[in-house]
């Protein structure tokens, strides 16, 4: 079919998202905080620092990481009006103000996000029981062929940054994050970072928190930095020189075993350890192999060895699973590192990129906020004006909410002093995000004739 191509003067916005964002960030402080910051090489600046910062979270909302793509919005009045925004930076002054705050407003945006979670992100999903995970580790940004500040070898075998990140619920939002050098070890630092980011956690929830780590987290300053804060935690030990012939023997001796096929034996169960005079908690699973999956005989049997510090008294099995859960920050660190585009960053300073990380926390909350509270508005609509989510999910991806509720189509109006968006009555997502809006505002839905 060949369309017949026409022009019209009404004003059509793409990202009718950007209401919602906007909505949410009016609900915190950080445009009039990052504005108090004084820099002397800017002390009466023509656009404030809030507004530049709030323009910037903007575009990350939107999957847009480039200092470049500011200025597709400079002539935008729906964007400026939608963030709240006197003028829109240029592509210089983005890059020359994010350049000179630098290393400043890290805490502001931190805590005002924690602050907006805790607002509207409700009672958070537990992983068990009355626990609510706090997922801690290591994801290398793969930044090879540059030459930015501090980009070095990672653990992974590529050149790049080695960040921080902390992560609350089921739902996944971000409490901390930090940027590192890439040569940088997983541990270092880690126990400050830990205790950061469970003083954000106890902003958020009063809800039990679970601390979980991988075994390059397997030092006793993290539990302590847990048992500080009143969090369980369940951190992966490293072997290091541990015989597994031993571990084998005590797994055979006190462990509960299963047979899962042929020529292969698991044992898990739970056993002690002394660690600086005083006895704690090791739940182990010890697999014995003399048979691989493909029913090949082994010459020489394998010993594989998976041994956890845990401060929950539950089956040893319970524990593991857990621990396994824990796997789920992956999809985490995918969306920080895809969705929103942010793996490999926008500048050659290194406390400018990790500036730029923290402004992709608030963002990633925000669109994180949006997409819980679109699953719990689609439960209250009527089923003919239900969006087409699948039935169960728990959390949607940053991406399912860019595409979905972010680059929603409408038409901008202004009529007596009073602006409006006017969706298309047939679009799947109309009632959706009406309402995720008007939740947002403190506001009733208005339906339009």
């Amino acid at each position: 079919m060949q369309f017949i191509i026409s022009e019209t003067n009404e004003v059509l916005v793409s990202q009718a998202g950007l209401a919602m964002v906007g909505a949410l960030l009016k609900d915190t402080a950080i445009k009039r905080r990052m504005s108090t910051i004084r820099l002397e090489d800017c002390p009466r600046p023509e656009i404030k620092h809030g507004e530049v910062v709030t323009a910037a979270i903007g575009l990350l909302c939107l999957r847009k990481s480039d200092y470049t793509d500011i200025e597709a919005f400079r002539g935008d009045a729906f964007f400026r009006r939608a963030l709240g925004l006197g003028k829109v930076p240029s592509e210089e002054t983005l890059r020359q103000r994010l350049d000179a705050l630098g290393n400043r407003g890290h805490a502001i945006l931190r805590q005002e996000s924690a602050a907006l979670v805790k607002r509207h992100g409700g009672t958070l999903i537990p992983c068990y029981g009355d626990w609510v995970p706090l997922d801690v580790d290591v994801s290398p940004f793969d930044n090879s062929g540059t030459k930015k500040e501090g980009v070095g070898w990672t653990y992974k075998g590529m050149d790049g940054y080695s960040p921080n990140f902390a992560y609350l619920g089921v739902e996944g939002f971000m409490v901390h994050c930090e940027l590192r050098p890439g040569k940088q070890h997983c541990q270092e630092g880690t126990p400050e970072f830990l205790d950061t980011a469970l003083g954000y956690a106890r902003e958020i929830t009063s809800q039990k928190i679970l601390v979980r780590m991988d075994a390059g987290n397997d030092d006793f300053e993290n539990v302590r930095i847990c048992r500080k804060h009143k969090a369980d935690y369940i951190i992966k030990r490293n072997l290091r020189k541990e015989s597994l012939e031993d571990w084998l023997e005590e797994a055979q001796a006190f462990g509960e075993w299963e047979f899962p096929r042929e020529g292969k034996e698991v044992y898990t169960g739970q056993t002690w350890r002394e660690r600086e005079g005083k006895l704690w908690c090791v739940v182990f699973e010890v697999t014995y192999r003399t048979i691989d999956a493909k029913g090949q005989r082994l010459l020489v049997p394998e010993i594989d060895v998976n041994t956890w510090w845990t401060s929950l008294k539950l089956p040893a099995k319970q524990v593991i699973a857990l621990y396994h859960t824990h796997g789920t920050s992956e999809q985490f660190h995918s969306e920080v590192k895809t969705d929103l585009d942010l793996e490999r960053l926008p500048s050659g300073k290194f406390a400018t990129n990790a500036l730029v990380l923290s402004l992709g926390l608030v963002a990633y909350n925000v669109l994180r906020l949006i997409g819980q509270q679109a699953l719990q508005q689609q439960k209250r609509l009527p089923a003919a004006e239900r969006a087409p989510l699948p039935e169960g999910i728990v959390r949607r991806r940053l991406r399912s909410v860019i595409q979905d509720l972010m680059y929603l189509a409408a038409k901008l109006w202004h009529h007596s002093r009073r602006w409006g968006l006017a969706l298309w009555q047939n679009s799947p997502w109309r009632g959706v995000w009406q309402r995720v809006y008007a939740r947002f505002c403190g506001a009733a839905v208005v339906r339009s004739g």
